[in-house]
């Protein structure tokens, strides 16, 4: 706390101590990143379209920077979702996957690939083909 004299010198009291954000704060960016990353815009076409730099878009996904309550509902409405999906994030339903997962943009690229495949079949055995690379790339080899 820093105190400063007013007029009548008496000392006022004020606080400058920042708010640090917290894993709400994260737990939001994490969302703004996968929604992002869902509309296939890059940093910059987001930064441009809030009226801030894309620095300030990349702390606010790594959780550096809080988002305004201000901020939030632009974003939203950049995205086409209410304001309170980026409080839940995306959560494991039939018509999305959680936001740890979009976070990545091959993961993102890899399941719009996989959506496109309309063979139930093909489908099936691509994914038992990831699990059985997945499963052994875990264990180590012996040459």
């Amino acid at each position: 706390m820093k105190q400063q004299t007013e007029v009548l010198g008496r000392p006022r009291s004020y606080n400058t101590k920042k708010r640090r954000p917290n894993s709400a704060d994260t737990q939001v960016g994490e969302s703004i990143r996968a929604h992002r990353l869902i509309a296939g815009m890059s940093q910059s076409d987001l930064a441009t379209q809030l009226g801030v730099s894309f620095q300030q878009v990349q702390k606010y996904e790594k959780g550096a920077n809080r988002v305004g309550a201000g901020r939030l509902p632009q974003i939203a409405e950049i995205f086409g979702v209410p304001i309170g999906t980026l409080f839940k994030g995306l959560t494991a339903t039939e018509t999305s996957v959680p936001a740890k997962l979009v976070t990545d943009p091959t993961v993102v690229k890899l399941l719009t690939a996989y959506a496109e495949i309309k063979d139930q079949a093909t489908r099936r055995h691509l994914s038992e083909l990831v699990d059985r690379i997945a499963k052994s790339t875990g264990k180590k080899t012996r040459r």
